[in-house]
Formats: structure tokens, C-alpha cells, sequence
């Protein structure tokens, strides 16, 4: 059982006030600005904080000891004291010293770029796998600190902890019991890994295709997903919406069913610590045998987004020759203006793998599916199969996943020529082959 108490963690940050305060390091190829401070306001108002100000710092070198020059401390000094912030939300990495230093220079509290997304993921995980990921990513970051946010285990007060708590106390104790509770964690956790590991080799036995679903986070996966399975996921226009993975059956042209899964979205600076907890569940990409990269094209930063998600890919060994196939969905195409979105439309026409779309509206989204089919019947390759004439399922199953190209009776057998993916023979060989 978790020690931590989301409802509690969502009660202590909900209402907060606190400004955003958006560190430029400088270098080529930066983010747009407004929309890197909207999206880590998007982040704050995920888990109901209230953004007053949202403030940008061109710094040249990074101070030791505040991160930031003194004159743009006492700037937010005086902006927190000016709007009576309780947080101060830093859209950056911040040192456990650098943390304490700001916190009593400014007389609020310090949460940085990582803690926050931790506290989201604290809020939103829903199964017992996300929640112990997160309960040990949340430790791993919070070993290296303890500042104000710690107190003994059997005396926590709930939640994540960075945006309250009575203190720093027994700091040595503390941290052996964080190394033990992590410990206990791991072992709970490869037990869940082991079972899903069962349950993905099951379903790769299973004899129909697996689609995830990837992009930015509030790209619009669920929304796509929503459209395209009738289902109700949440789908919201907020940042973290979907956490825990959700898998819903669909028919594509030609292929009579496929497993569609709607997978955590990604974001630029994801925590080292949440990479390495939520590979299990990133998990199910590797293991799909098409990827749909959703993409919000109508976002100012779009191009760096799609970076960050394939560069996520790559990490996990879900890109490259041998990853599965993958097709950009431009979504959000209903955003633009009139102009650009023909001009949007016409460029995703000259490019192979890419298809316009409105998961909104519906625009699109049949060139998506036939695409996908195309894809999953790629490197296709025709076999010579005898079935005997009482294998009904396994000849509905070839007709439903295959394209037979002869079909012929002989006594109690059928023979049949059948164009399949190396995907799809793998399945028939698993499920059907004697």
C-alpha cells in the first residue's frame, strides 16, 4: 500500500497562487517562449494551481547557488510579494541548494520543472502499476533533496509532499526509510512487470494487430481515440489527461480487427526518473506493430514536439529498422486559419506517412485508417496454406487478416494461396499452424 495520499497531495495544491518563472538559457534552435511559459502554465493548471504571472529570465551562465542573477530574483521577489504567490513554479531544473537559497530569497515555496510534473502524474495514475511508478519516481527525486518537503513515513501527511509539509526532520532516518520503502517498491514492481510481460505475450499471440497511439502531450490522442473506438476516454484540453494505458478494438479497410492503444503523452524534459518508471508502460509501443504519431499542428512548437517524441522512441527502442512502421497524424488541422490549412493539407499530400486530420471534426480520418492498413500489409508475402475443411475459424481468420488470392476444395481439405504480413503469419503460426 502506497504511502502517499493523492487526494490529499490534490487538496494541498489545488487554489494555490504562484507564478511561473521560465529560465532562457540561450542557444540555437529555442523553444518559442510564450508557448514554452503556457505550457508550463498548462502543467500548473493541470492539477488545479492558479497562475498569476508567468515571467521569462534570458540567463547567460547559471548561478551556483539561485539559478538566477540576483536582480532577477528580487524581480520575482517582488512580483510573488506583489501578487501574494504561495509557489513559485521554476520551468527548469533547480538544485536541492539552489531550491533552498530561492525559497528564502523570494518567502515562497520552490517547485521545479520535474517536481511538478511528478506531483501530475502523483494526481492523475489510476492503477496500481502507476501508482507505485510514480511513488518510486517521486522517491528517487526526492532523495537527492529533502528540503522542507520530508518528514518520517509513518507520520506523512499525504501526497507528494513538494507542495506542503511540516518540515525537515531526522534527515539521516529519513532517508534509510526512503531507501527501503524504494527497495520494497522495486520488488512490488517486478511482479507487475513479470505479469504484464505475460499478458503482452498473450496478446502478441492474439490474432490481430496492435496500433499505439503517440505524441505530445494535449495532442489530441484521446480525442483520436475516442473518434475512432466510440469510446470515453477523458479527453480534455489539458496537459496529462491520459496516464495509464487504454486498449479498444477497431476495423481498418481490409483488416477486420486491430487493437488500438491510447498511451501516455510525452513532453520536452521528462524526468529522468519518470523515462525509467514508466518504461513498462511505454512497453506497449514496442511491442505494437504500427505507431500513429499525433501531432498538434496547429502549435507554435509543433516541429520541437515531434522531436521530443521520436527522440522517446528512440530511448525505448521503439524507432529505428526494427520498430514498428510509423505514420504522423497532423490533428488540430481545424485550428487554423483557412490559408494555412490548405497549405498544411497540400504538404501532407506530397509526404508519405503523413496525413492531415481533425480528430474533432472526423477530417482525415479515413485516409488515416486505409494508410494504416497499407502499412500493417507491408512486406507482405504469399503462403501456400491446407487447412482441413472443419478449420472454420482459421479460414474466416485468413479471409479477415489476409488476401486470398486462390482458394481451392480438395476432398476434406482446402488449399489456399494468401498474401499476409510477416506480423499476421506469425499470428496464424501461433494460433491456428498444427
Amino acid at each position: 500500500m502506497s504511502v502517499f495520499n493523492r487526494d490529499e497531495s490534490a487538496d494541498v495544491a489545488r487554489g494555490a497562487r504562484a507564478i511561473v518563472a521560465l529560465p532562457e538559457m540561450g542557444g540555437e534552435g529555442r523553444r518559442d517562449t510564450d508557448a514554452r511559459l503556457a505550457e508550463a502554465a498548462g502543467l500548473a493548471e493541470a492539477i488545479g494551481i492558479d497562475v498569476i504571472e508567468k515571467l521569462a529570465f534570458r540567463i547567460r551562465g547559471a548561478k551556483p547557488a539561485t539559478l538566477f542573477g540576483s536582480g532577477q530574483v528580487e524581480t520575482i521577489a517582488q512580483s510573488a510579494r506583489m501578487h501574494e504567490a504561495e509557489l513559485v513554479i521554476i520551468d527548469g531544473a533547480v538544485t536541492p541548494i539552489q531550491q533552498k537559497n530561492l525559497e528564502k530569497a523570494i518567502n515562497a515555496k520552490i517547485i521545479d520543472r520535474t517536481g511538478l510534473i511528478l506531483e501530475i502524474f502523483g494526481e492523475r495514475a489510476a492503477t496500481a502499476e502507476g501508482r507505485l511508478q510514480v511513488e518510486l519516481a517521486h522517491l528517487d527525486y526526492q532523495a537527492g533533496r529533502l528540503v522542507r518537503s520530508w518528514t518520517h513515513l509513518e507520520r506523512q501527511r499525504g501526497g507528494f509532499g513538494f507542495l506542503g509539509g511540516p518540515g525537515e526532520t531526522q534527515i539521516e532516518a529519513d532517508r534509510r526509510q526512503i531507501r527501503d520503502r524504494m527497495a520494497k517498491l522495486r520488488k512490488e514492481l517486478e511482479q507487475v512487470t513479470r505479469t504484464r510481460t505475460l499478458h503482452r505475450a498473450r496478446r502478441q499471440r492474439a490474432p490481430w494487430p496492435i496500433i499505439a497511439l503517440v505524441g505530445y502531450t494535449n495532442a489530441g490522442k484521446s480525442t483520436l481515440f475516442n473518434r475512432l473506438t466510440r469510446a470515453d476516454v477523458m479527453a480534455e484540453n489539458l496537459l496529462f489527461a491520459t496516464l495509464d494505458p487504454t486498449m479498444r478494438e477497431i476495423g481498418l479497410p481490409g483488416i477486420d480487427k486491430t487493437i488500438l492503444s491510447d498511451t501516455v503523452g510525452f513532453i520536452s524534459d521528462l524526468p529522468t526518473q519518470l523515462v525509467a518508471a514508466f518504461r513498462a508502460t511505454l512497453e506497449e509501443v514496442i511491442s505494437a506493430d504500427l505507431i500513429i504519431h499525433v501531432r498538434d499542428i496547429s502549435h507554435p512548437d509543433s516541429e520541437a514536439q515531434r522531436q521530443d517524441v521520436e527522440d522517446v522512441l528512440e530511448e525505448i527502442g521503439a524507432a529505428g529498422e526494427e520498430g514498428a512502421p510509423i505514420l504522423e497524424a497532423w490533428n488540430k488541422i481545424d485550428s487554423l486559419d483557412e490559408q494555412e490549412a490548405s497549405r498544411v493539407r497540400e504538404e501532407a499530400r506530397r509526404r508519405e506517412n503523413i496525413v492531415a486530420i481533425s480528430a474533432l471534426t472526423g477530417e482525415g480520418l479515413d485516409d488515416l485508417l486505409t494508410l494504416g492498413a497499407e502499412r500493417l500489409r507491408e512486406g507482405a508475402s504469399v503462403y501456400d496454406i491446407t487447412l482441413p475443411v472443419s478449420a472454420g475459424e482459421a479460414i474466416a481468420w485468413l479471409h479477415a487478416n489476409g488476401e486470398v488470392l486462390n482458394q481451392v476444395h480438395e476432398n476434406l481439405d482446402v488449399g489456399l494461396s494468401v498474401r499476409l504480413s510477416g506480423a499476421n503469419w506469425a499470428r496464424f503460426q501461433a494460433n491456428y499452424a498444427q
